[in-house]
């Protein structure tokens, strides 16, 4: 590993920089690549944002500059909704970003028809590479084709679940280059996630499941939610990612 590299990264504050350093230096195609890779690192965008691309689940993920970053911890949401979709399953994966969670169920689980949405055109231009199925521009249910009314097996959504006043607290790669609209949940963080769980049963088939990320303080308010919208909550956690995952069952 080239040392100035290391410690380039070191100096800027890069906690895991002999890591970083090798995916820069793999994935750079020439030494001009590696120099701009570098500076956009230093100056604080998210590494997978300047490698272009993001490891989920074990799949990579095309992520581009000013998308959404998929988290470690949004592994356990894509766990769970994949435990809960069989074989040839309707899945809607709404708030998609760059398509993560949708593309690890649809390599976990054989023939899902998966349909996939986001307000952003840049989130949707990522997820277009990323999984087999639709891809609609849109907010949340309003682009998807009313066919799947009363047909889906599994809804799920990484909604934003982070407070307005808590944006500022949030660390500088993702407030800067990650586009406000995947961060902020409203004042107490669950305005989109009410919105979800409003229209989830008109959508949901019986028995079908709605699944939400949120945090372990948020999920009690998530999980009254759905109650209140006709679904039956239970609450996962998972502390080795520090996950929280609501899931109501029509």
């Amino acid at each position: 590993m080239s040392s100035p590299i290391v410690t380039t990264l070191r100096s800027a504050g890069c906690v895991f920089a002999e890591d970083e350093a090798h995916l820069l230096v793999t994935t750079a195609a020439t030494p001009v690549d590696l120099a701009a890779m570098l500076a956009r690192r230093v100056a604080g965008e998210p590494l997978e944002q300047v490698l272009g691309w993001a490891e989920f689940r074990g799949l990579r993920i095309a992520v581009d500059p000013g998308v959404f970053v998929p988290r470690r911890r949004t592994e356990f949401l894509a766990h769970q909704a994949a435990e809960l979709a069989r074989p040839g399953a309707v899945v809607v994966d709404l708030c998609c970003g760059s398509g993560a969670v949708g593309a690890a169920v649809s390599a976990a689980v054989r023939g899902v028809d998966l349909h996939s949405v986001d307000i952003d055109p840049a989130a949707v231009a990522c997820a277009r590479r990323n999984v087999r199925g639709a891809v609609y521009v849109g907010d949340l249910y309003e682009p998807l084709p009313s066919s799947l009314r009363g047909r889906v097996d599994v809804l799920v959504a990484n909604a934003p679940y982070v407070p307005t006043e808590a944006i500022v607290l949030m660390p500088p790669e993702a407030r800067i280059h990650e586009p406000r609209h995947a961060l902020d949940g409203g004042v107490d963080g669950l305005a989109i996630q009410r919105r979800v769980s409003a229209a989830a049963t008109r959508w949901l088939a019986p028995g079908g499941h709605l699944l939400i990320e949120t945090s372990e303080h948020q999920a009690p308010s998530t999980a009254d939610a759905f109650l209140r919208d006709g679904l039956t909550p239970r609450v996962v956690d998972c502390e080795d990612v520090g996950a929280t995952v609501v899931i109501g069952t029509k």
